[in-house]
């Protein structure tokens, strides 16, 4: 893991603030530093003060502490933004299922809201099955709006968090419409709404409200599976952006692993064992497991593995995926690795196009969706959906 001045800067646009470039070593622990560089590269923390948090946090459960204070000394100082960032961490590293949560999270969406003031973002609820799904609307910069692109994130994030991503396309002449599937952020915290793989729906009720028919759809982290999922059933997608592609989970394994792995899936007792024991053993996993029964609302530790095996290459549906597709990946992505990209790539054989970057450390850019040098990462995006124009927007006026 290489680290870099935060003084050196990658890519931007004009008028938009850069972002720092370099995966840093803050913590010891590789969870921990990457969630450290998350808030780091998305501009939500300061450096300095990071490496400072990270002498004192020896497990995750002190990250919760530690970085309330850093919040609240960053809230009475005017920082708003690292204030949002510093209570995004303490969120990330509460419990699913604390009293303490709900609590956190509607602080901190107020907090990115304050931060966020003045810069066109509007909130909305767009009604979903009973409940609602949160989503921010932002305008195109300057008159006009070449298209509408839909971004979402993935397992753990909050939409919030990625506003200098939004912030870009926006710049470049896009209007951005950020959401939060069932199971994700809001939706579920304070919402209730429980995960369901199948994405079209949420991207479909997206659509509806916004009145939305032709509209790009970029999917972060595992989001980037939810994306080309939709797409291959939703016609009013007419480009998809996977950040990176997870394809099947079991691609991470040999082949000759994988039939014994599908076997062990029938035995519920046994996956139930083996899970609870994992746990004890890694606090990382641990922290991996309770996210995903919180987000399916399940007390049963074989639903996890369930909810990892239900996304695999039959119900993706790669053949269904007939819209431009832009691939993008890390070399040394820890949880999403290329192997899945080039699984996915060779899987979309009814693609009108198909595009796939892969970023290297020598970009600074190697580390999963690009923490490191996002500026580079948004650059490489927003170029490829001005060069891809919609295709059926072509043959009409043929």
């Amino acid at each position: 893991m290489l680290g870099r001045s935060p003084y050196i800067v990658g890519m931007t646009s004009p008028g938009v603030e850069a972002l720092p470039v370099g995966f840093e070593h803050f913590h010891r622990r590789d969870f921990i530093n990457y969630q450290f560089n998350r808030a780091y590269a998305l501009g939500f923390a300061d450096r300095g003060e990071l490496y400072g948090a990270a002498a004192r946090v020896r497990s995750a459960a002190d990250c919760i502490a530690v970085f309330e204070d850093l919040s609240a000394r960053s809230a009475v100082a005017g920082r708003t933004r690292h204030a949002a960032g510093y209570l995004r961490l303490a969120e990330f590293f509460t419990p699913p299922r604390s009293e303490q949560k709900p609590e956190r999270y509607r602080r901190l969406r107020k907090l990115y809201e304050a931060a966020f003031a003045g810069a066109g973002v509007v909130r909305h609820e767009v009604p979903y099955a009973s409940a609602s799904l949160p989503a921010y609307r932002l305008p195109a910069a300057g008159p006009g709006a070449r298209s509408t692109v839909l971004l979402h994130g993935g397992f753990d994030s909050l939409i919030e968090e990625f506003h200098s991503i939004w912030q870009r396309l926006a710049a470049a002449g896009f209007e951005v419409i950020a959401f939060e599937g069932p199971g994700q952020g809001g939706a579920r915290t304070l919402n209730g709404r429980t995960f369901d793989h199948d994405w079209e729906k949420p991207v479909g009720s997206v659509l509806d409200h916004f009145s939305v028919e032709q509209a790009t759809l970029i999917g972060l982290s595992m989001g980037g599976y939810w994306a080309l999922r939709a797409a291959g059933l939703e016609d009013r997608i007419q480009r998809v952006v996977a950040w990176p592609p997870v394809y099947d989970w079991l691609h991470r394994l040999p082949p000759t692993v994988r039939g014994p792995v599908r076997g062990m899936l029938r035995h519920r007792d046994f996956m139930r064992w083996s899970v609870r024991t994992r746990v004890r053993l890694s606090p990382t996993l641990r922290m991996v497991v309770d996210q995903v029964l919180y987000m399916v609302g399940s007390d049963d530790p074989a639903d996890a593995v369930d909810w990892f095996m239900g996304m695999n290459a039959r119900h993706l549906g790669s053949k269904r995926v007939r819209q431009d597709v832009l691939l993008m990946c890390g070399e040394h992505d820890a949880f999403q690795p290329p192997v899945l990209a080039r699984a996915q790539a060779r899987a979309l054989t009814m693609a009108h196009s198909l595009t796939v970057r892969t970023f290297t450390e020598a970009e600074y850019a190697d580390q999963h969706c690009q923490m490191g040098n996002l500026d580079l990462a948004c650059q490489e995006l927003t170029t490829w959906l001005l060069a891809t124009p919609d295709w059926r927007d072509e043959a009409r006026a043929r």
